[in-house]
């Protein structure tokens, strides 16, 4: 499990910042930092399934062929494979440099706690989805991603837990700056 660096209780649900590595977290839910295509070659997508296993990128493939590509607003969902985690929730952040990444992020992040509710489940752990190599600013992710958190829970709601996991020191300094925000 991750080490929790802070937390603060937002409209009933636990919003945590975490340092430590996604694949092991025992959340109902992770997000994958994903492409449109859910090819999850590099980045989180890569660690996903080499953790949680090669069923993950099967039942992906399967989603892909009956729904197309994934959209920023609407995620797909797998299994979990052999991670803790029950499911993973493939969101497709943007790449810098497309245009409108902001809102991008935000519909990408209300998108994926969307599914997690739809699911009925109470706890998710999630990226900094975009800033590995789709290239979004950290600093700048960090406030997308909590403002968009802090919107979707001052709406009814199931989440009992949000816990942003972040690998590098560099991204747990950023977010903690823009959570004491």
């Amino acid at each position: 499990m991750s080490k929790i660096l802070t937390e603060k209780e937002l409209f009933g649900c636990a919003v945590q910042l975490a340092q430590g590595d996604l694949t092991l977290e025992d959340t109902d839910a992770i997000v994958n930092a994903a492409n449109e295509y859910l090819e999850h070659g590099g980045g989180v997508a890569y660690a996903i399934v080499q953790r949680g296993g090669e069923g993950i990128q099967r039942e992906s493939d399967d989603w892909i062929k009956k729904y197309g590509a994934v959209t920023h607003a609407n995620p797909a969902w797998t299994t979990g494979g052999a991670l803790p985690a029950k499911y993973v929730i493939h969101a497709v952040g943007p790449i810098w440099g497309d245009g409108d990444e902001d809102a991008k992020l935000r519909v990408c992040v209300l998108g994926a706690l969307r599914v997690v509710d739809e699911l009925h489940l109470r706890s998710v752990a999630l990226p900094a989805i975009s800033t590995g190599i789709f290239g979004f600013p950290k600093e700048r992710a960090a406030r997308v991603i909590l403002s968009a958190i802090r919107a979707y829970l001052d709406e009814p709601h199931g989440l009992k837990l949000i816990r942003i996991t972040l690998w590098d020191d560099d991204s747990a300094r950023l977010f903690l700056g823009a959570f004491d925000d």
